[in-house]
């Protein structure tokens, strides 16, 4: 699903963030990411939705070759993605239900579908007597797990969490991790980083460590890691 093959990323001021970066990730994997503040963390994120292109070598995503997608098909790309920030990101005048119904609305997905899809996952994340309260009104764990709602709204075939624990108490972490495992379980990618060890400790999934801007630690090779998945959206060539 997800190839990095000799992948660096140096930033215009001269920092190298990623230093030749080799990996694949499996179609139905949970990753965590690890490592220090300014290791190279949020560079991997980024270079994988296309936010930011290497510097050489290639990225590929379900046979898409990322850094060559021409930029009116980055859309495409993300589309498939689903993201949750650790600052939430949410809109403080639209309630629980219109902020995960931006997303879909962003897409064109219709009325009826909305008003179908939404509640469907606000209740998995278990915030349906939550639909009509705006952000303010809400705890920062269920900031956050509007936050995967709206992630999750569009049924996407990975989901990216970067620090998603760092704003919630640490029982609220497990639970939004727990929440994550039990999508990875239906076949969606996960990738998470995280600060927290504790929890990746906990959940026993693969961990990739980040150090100056190189893989230093990858623990794919000691782990029983699933496949899955939703199939492949890029099999219309217009993507492209």
């Amino acid at each position: 699903m997800i190839d990095f093959i000799n992948v660096s990323k140096t930033y215009s001021n001269g920092t190298k963030a990623l230093n030749n970066v080799s990996l694949h990730i499996d179609k139905g994997e949970f990753v965590f990411i690890v490592g220090a503040s300014g290791a190279g963390k949020s560079t991997f994120l980024k270079l994988i939705m296309r936010e930011e292109t290497p510097t050489s070598g290639e990225i590929i995503i379900n046979g898409t070759k990322v850094s060559k997608l021409k930029r009116r098909k980055v859309p495409y790309l993300r589309r498939h993605m689903g993201i949750v920030f650790q600052d939430f990101r949410l809109i403080e005048k639209m309630n629980v239900f219109d902020n995960v119904a931006f997303a879909m609305r962003a897409v064109g997905e219709s009325k009826k579908t909305i008003n179908k899809r939404v509640p469907y996952v606000l209740d998995l994340v278990g915030l349906t007597n939550k639909m009509k309260d705006k952000p303010s009104e809400l705890s920062g764990g269920e900031q956050q797990r509007v936050s995967l709602a709206r992630a999750l709204v569009n049924n996407p075939e990975i989901i990216i969490a970067d620090e998603p624990t760092g704003n919630v108490d640490p029982e609220m972490s497990y639970e939004i991790i727990e929440l994550l495992n039990e999508i990875n379980s239906k076949g969606t990618t996960v990738l998470v980083v995280t600060h927290e060890h504790e929890l990746v400790r906990e959940f026993h999934r693969r961990v990739i460590t980040i150090n100056n801007g190189c893989i230093t630690d990858d623990s794919a090779d000691t782990l029983n890691n699933s496949s899955g998945g939703f199939g492949n959206y890029y099999e219309d060539e217009s993507v492209y």
